[in-house]
């Protein structure tokens, strides 16, 4: 990356010593590319990951295994709208919200 920088950094001056406004075009060029990696490797990558999240918790049922982000683990016994209920123990039944769920068990 830094070589890569070091291209872009080097302007030769040109005309008598006068600022001919190429300096601005490498910035913006610059200013693109980091934006650009950035966006390639933390923003795309954190969208997919929610997507499959939603995708994940839409398909939820009755009898699913699950964790939950605060690592409980539990099997759904009833889902209501926004709240899941998960059977931790026999006889223990605990409420959840539906997005605390971190993932499903095999």
């Amino acid at each position: 990356m830094l070589a890569f920088a070091s291209l872009f950094a080097f302007v030769p001056p040109q005309g008598g010593g006068q600022n001919s406004g190429g300096g601005m075009l490498v910035t913006l060029i610059m200013f693109a590319s980091i934006f650009l990696i950035m966006y390639l490797l933390m923003i795309r990558p954190a969208q997919k990951r929610q997507k499959e999240h939603q995708k994940m918790l839409e398909s939820l049922k009755k009898g699913d295994r699950v964790i939950t982000s605060a690592g409980i683990h539990g099997t759904i016994v009833d889902m209501d709208g926004s709240t899941v209920t998960l059977q931790v123990s026999d006889g223990c039944k605990i409420q959840f919200e539906k997005t605390a769920i971190a993932g499903k068990k095999q």
